[in-house]
């Protein structure tokens, strides 16, 4: 279980009265006999319910070795079969397992469980059955929490776990590897590892069921699992040589901007140093005359001071636009390439499942959730990402879809007619705000509308609303009115939002995902403003991630029962991106945007767009 520990997440654990492995006393068993092997084997096979794990060599499923595999089918009793490091050997061993693993009617539980689908995988043993994640369960009910097995067991067991360091050291270069212990000196921990899950699934479920969980859980969040083990493994494949052509186009540019800068500042200086960038623009240029500073009384030069700086000299906006260069270079186009795996040759993002308060995914090693989409620099990014040979890029996404669920869930009849009648809802709001025909609007009235839209379902105040607008707070608090008078449907969903979490202290989205808002009744107005906004925006965003899981599942089932070779390759936000051998470029089509269209029926239709391309930009 090297992917998911969290080493020493309570220090003063020692000190309480949490029972250990000594106190209980369990019988763990290390099976390092091709008899014992076989016994155990057979034992596994008539359990009904089984949990494993594996230990490996790394925490990169892409990259790590198997060191051994775990497995617990009965409270206070679990095995630990050793792997050996070589390859024939371990695919030998592995595959006497391959049985158990890929028993259809046994209900497979894991702690982080993609892992180890993942390792086993490059095994070629693939995990069928039902699933369990009892880290997935736990975030499903404490989204806010931590999910790590140390904490979950201290939690609910009331039991304190063998931590991973006391095995193999302390992070550091001369922490060891699993590889580097004995048999004899692992098999507890991972005995414990696969009994502990056990033993957490068996109090999760129940809480699951407590509290109203089980159907985001079960028909949600585990048919996902396979999923994102079937996309991380498919990779995407890079076009290194459009990223070596763009990092010198945007050095170069980077370059001419630092040169403009120096000029207009008339000195040349340290762009990346916050502290010359304070002491150039406001002691140097004094483009405001109360600038603020930090305890220590340096200049802040943050993104955010910087933005609403950004009409009082020229400078700002150079400086914004050289940092936006370096952290694309730095993120993304110079990083790229050294993420591609050796033995693949291509990008493996990780998903994570249990990040995020709302419900959406996120992505690391590369995250690809924050590739910049709309600005001209994003898209030499996506120019960069393209299909298998013999194929082509497919994308394809939700229209508007946080729009379409509000519509949704505040019943408003004018959005819901607008949407019906499949108008453009921009310009639809901005015809109903200013009370002239739609033909009659222009392009600045649309664009008012749509930062109207999307702002107001954020909860934008009257400020914010005109800061993001560029215009008076008279004009923007006229929008707001015109607004609701427009669709007062949205403004009782949204004053009932703050009511309902003020009641219970928490949301839902549709499918019953809760969001807590602890301060919701706070007492400062930042605080409690905060709070408002989440409850108002949470089932909307919510919402629309747990839509997107249903329909990458069932696209997912599709492909498979169908035989589609094309491959899942991306998940971003309300976009999905496919590699599709061109003869299968209309029934790729066809069943994405079938299944994206169907995967929740509301009061108004959900509506996905698509493209094909050599690359992401060119369908996206």
């Amino acid at each position: 279980m090297f992917a998911n520990f969290t080493s020493n997440e309570t220090d003063d654990s020692k000190k309480t009265n949490l029972d250990t492995l000594e106190t209980l006393g369990c019988d763990y068993q290390l099976i390092d006999t091709e008899e014992k092997r076989s016994k155990i084997i057979q034992k596994l096979l008539t359990s009904k319910i089984l949990s494993l794990d594996t230990e490996t060599t790394g925490t990169e499923p892409m990259d790590a070795e198997l060191v051994g595999i775990s497995f617990s089918i009965e409270e206070n009793q679990a095995f630990y079969v050793p792997v050996p490091s070589e390859r024939d050997e371990a695919l030998k061993i592995v595959n006497e397992f391959r049985p158990v693993y890929e028993n259809e009617d046994s209900l497979k539980i894991g702690q982080n469980i993609k892992y180890d689908m993942i390792v086993l995988q490059n095994y070629g043993v693939e995990v069928k059955g039902s699933l369990f994640d009892t880290m997935i369960a736990h975030y499903v009910l404490q989204p806010e929490l931590r999910h790590g097995m140390d904490y979950l067991a201290e939690i609910y067991l009331h039991y304190q776990t063998i931590h991973i360091d006391e095995l193999i050291g302390p992070r550091g270069k001369n922490q060891k590897n699993m590889r580097d212990l004995s048999p004899k000196d692992v098999y507890r921990y991972a005995c414990e590892d696969a009994d502990v899950t056990l033993k957490l699934k068996n109090v999760l479920e129940k809480e699951l069921k407590a509290n109203d969980a089980e159907r985001l859980f079960y028909d949600i969040e585990m048919p996902l699992v396979p999923v994102l083990v079937n996309i991380e493994r498919n990779g995407v494949l890079l076009d290194t040589e459009a990223l070596k052509q763009s990092s010198a186009h945007f050095t170069a540019q980077m370059q001419n901007i630092e040169q403009e800068i120096y000029q207009l500042a008339k000195e040349s200086f340290n762009i990346a140093s916050p502290k010359q960038v304070g002491e150039i623009l406001f002691d140097k240029l004094k483009i405001v005359e109360k600038a603020k500073k930090t305890k220590t009384g340096q200049y802040i030069t943050s993104e955010e001071v910087l933005e609403s700086l950004r009409h009082k000299h020229p400078i700002v906006e150079k400086i914004l636009e050289h940092r936006g260069l370096k952290k694309l270079l730095g993120t993304y186009i110079d990083a790229l390439p050294q993420l591609i795996n050796p033995r693949t040759g291509r990008v493996h993002t990780s998903f994570n499942q249990t990040v995020t308060s709302t419900g959406r995914l996120s992505s690391s090693n590369p995250n690809l959730q924050n590739i910049p989409i709309r600005d001209e620099n994003g898209k030499e990014i996506r120019k960069a990402f393209i299909p298998d040979e013999g194929s082509l890029f497919f994308s394809a996404d939700y229209s508007q879809i946080e729009l379409r669920i509000m519509a949704h869930l505040s019943e408003d009849k004018n959005m819901i007619d607008a949407f019906l009648s499949n108008y453009d809802i921009h310009a639809a709001t901005a015809a109903k705000i200013y009370n002239i025909d739609l033909k009659e609007v222009g392009s600045d009235m649309r664009r008012k509308a749509k930062t109207a839209n999307f702002g107001i379902i954020y909860g934008i105040s009257v400020f914010g609303l005109a800061e993001r607008m560029n215009v008076d707070r008279k004009e923007a608090k006229e929008l707001i009115d015109g607004y609701f008078e427009t669709y007062p449907g949205v403004k009782a969903y949204m004053d009932k939002s703050i009511q309902i979490a003020r009641e219970k202290g928490y949301v839902e989205t549709i499918f019953h995902r809760k969001r807590f808002l602890p301060d919701i009744n706070s007492r400062n107005a930042v605080v409690r403003g905060y709070a408002e906004r989440n409850a108002i925006n949470a089932p909307i965003q919510g919402s629309a991630a747990d839509i997107i899981k249903v329909a990458m599942a069932r696209i997912y089932k599709r492909f498979r029962t169908e035989g589609i070779q094309a491959k899942m390759i991306l998940q971003v936000h309300d976009e999905l991106n496919f590699s599709v051998p061109i003869n299968e470029k209309e029934r790729v089509e066809e069943i994405v945007i079938e299944e994206m269209e169907n995967a929740y029926r509301m009061h108004v239709p959900l509506k996905a767009d698509c493209g094909w391309g050599k690359n992401w930009l060119e369908a996206h």
